[in-house]
């Protein structure tokens, strides 16, 4: 496992180096979202009974930090690696396609977790959060990494420079987060928008996180679960499929 390892502690070494641009922005980011919603919005909106607007939307703006540096992270490596040619110097070494695989995805969780960490700190001063089920937030957490972590690296395989991946933020990643429920409760939407928002694989990793906060949801974090490790999965197994074929890296 020494190659998992080195390369592992490559992509922590190269969010960390730039952490001003990769972690400290991010936050600045969410901060300036919750700062003008909830200034918008707080006597204008209430989901659950007992809990302010402002705290309804810190969790969810703490699992989108989470999830969209999560796959900013296995993206944008792997496509500095191809357009720079760096990549065949992780290529060359004995590294199998599961070791890569784990590294990449690994390392965009750790990015996720720190961003969404700084995130809440900040926001921290603004709401009056609940711990109902710290498990469920830790659990989520590490699930909306790995699998934005994983769809990052699917990405940065297809991509063969910077406009595409940049495409793929813009028209997927973005579009799946913010209508997600991140400000809003999904039962505010008409029905057949609720229906709709149902097949938003993101929007049971935003319900379920949040539920580990407040203790209740818009659906069973049971099924959040179910439906984020359903993903995880067959993400999982897709992307090990391109590494090993070696699509747009080795052929």
């Amino acid at each position: 496992m020494i190659g998992f390892r080195t390369l592992l502690h490559k992509e922590l070494l190269r969010f960390w180096k730039v952490s001003f641009q990769t972690v400290a922005a991010p936050v600045l980011t969410a901060l300036l979202y919750l700062l003008v919603f909830s200034h918008a919005l707080e006597d204008h909106v209430r989901v659950y009974t007992d809990v302010s607007y402002t705290a309804f939307l810190v969790p969810g703006l703490v699992m989108m930090s989470v999830l969209q540096n999560a796959f900013a992270n296995s993206s944008s490596s792997l496509i500095q690696g191809k357009v720079g040619g760096g990549i065949v110097f992780v290529l060359l070494p004995p590294i199998s396609y599961r070791e890569f695989y784990l590294a990449y995805v690994l390392a965009a969780v750790v990015r996720g977790i720190v961003v969404g960490l700084g995130v809440l700190a900040v926001t921290l001063w603004f709401a009056d959060l609940r711990l109902a089920a710290p498990l469920w937030i830790v659990v989520f957490s590490l699930l909306g990494g790995a699998v934005l972590g994983s769809l990052g690296v699917i990405a940065g395989i297809w991509a063969d420079k910077f406009d595409q991946i940049a495409a793929f933020q813009n028209f997927i990643i973005m579009p799946l987060t913010f209508l997600s429920g991140v400000f809003y409760s999904i039962h505010s939407l008409p029905p057949f928008w609720q229906e709709v928002s149902r097949f938003n694989p993101v929007f049971y990793l935003i319900d379920g996180f949040r539920h580990g906060f407040f203790g209740v949801s818009d659906v069973s974090p049971w099924m959040s679960l179910s439906v984020a490790c359903a993903c995880l999965l067959v993400l999982a197994v897709a992307t090990l499929a391109l590494l090993r074929s070696g699509y747009k890296l080795r052929a």
